[in-house]
């Protein structure tokens, strides 16, 4: 028997034994994982914002060429500031802004924005408010202050931050050139165009001495001439302010929120 047969080796109790080590488990895997579905969900949400987005515009853009009979590629744009989506879920646009060139205001053209807050997307409901802006070149202008009697419309041109005309008195069988420069601004929701300076022949002359050399006949340029514009536009839209910026006569109006559902709103109003 050898020494260590006689002294055998006797097993560790179970509570000495060490532990197995653990496994780990590899963390990285559901990282990954993770940052895929984010990512995944993030791009879903950016391809339905673009859609939602792109079917606001075009179904707006649609609408409107047809309210006002413009050609299906009249160019319109339209913007929508913020995130799409959770406006579409509450209700309502917090804010949109449509413009467009060559749009008709009555039967004459302009350049129109229009900036709207609390738009519903149901019918029924009214929006928060509205604001309109109309620029109008001197050619525009021309043919919109063509249906004022009397006034030397062809004659229009446009010098920030006025307006000039030019006409001419007769007296004793001679034409005298007179031009005249006025200055526009809004009264009841009327354009109107006070005189602030004449010329006569070239020279500068008062309102008084040019009504003491022509008489009655003056009282055609030292008038003031108001324009009525509510019969071009809706009920529902007031004339506020009016001026000229640069080349073009920009007229700034406020409309009223319950016009997308008062037919009465919609409707042209009236001059008196």
């Amino acid at each position: 028997m050898t020494a260590a047969d006689a002294h055998p080796t006797q097993p560790l109790p179970e509570w000495e034994q060490a532990p197995a080590p653990r496994r780990r488990r590899r963390a990285w895997p559901w990282i990954i994982a993770l940052i895929i579905v984010v990512g995944l969900a993030v791009v879903a949400w950016f391809v339905a914002e673009a859609i939602a987005r792109d079917l606001v515009q075009q179904t707006v853009k649609q609408e409107i060429r047809e309210r006002l009979s413009l050609p299906a590629d009249h160019p319109i744009d339209v913007t929508v500031p913020g995130v799409l989506i959770p406006q579409l879920i509450g209700g309502s646009l917090d804010e949109i802004t449509v413009s467009s060139d060559d749009v008709p205001v009555g039967e004459y053209e302009g350049d129109v924005t229009v900036r709207a807050t609390d738009v519903p997307i149901q019918q029924g409901a009214d929006m928060g408010g509205a604001t309109a802006t109309v620029a109008l070149d001197e050619e525009q202008l021309r043919g919109l202050l063509s249906a004022v009697e009397d006034f030397p419309a062809d004659t229009v041109s446009l010098a920030e931050p006025d307006i000039r005309v030019a006409t001419e008195l007769q007296l004793f069988g001679a034409g005298f050139p007179v031009g005249v420069t006025l200055a526009p601004s809004v009264a009841d929701g009327d354009i109107v165009l006070t005189p602030t300076s004449f010329e006569l022949a070239g020279a500068q002359i008062d309102a008084s001495r040019l009504s003491d050399q022509f008489g009655q006949l003056a009282d055609i340029v030292v008038r003031d001439w108001t324009f009525c514009l509510a019969e071009y536009i809706p009920a529902g839209v007031t004339l506020t302010d009016v001026q000229v910026d640069g080349d073009v006569l920009v007229a700034d109006a406020d409309v009223d929120g319950a016009i997308v559902n008062d037919p009465a709103l919609q409707a042209a109003g009236t001059c008196d």
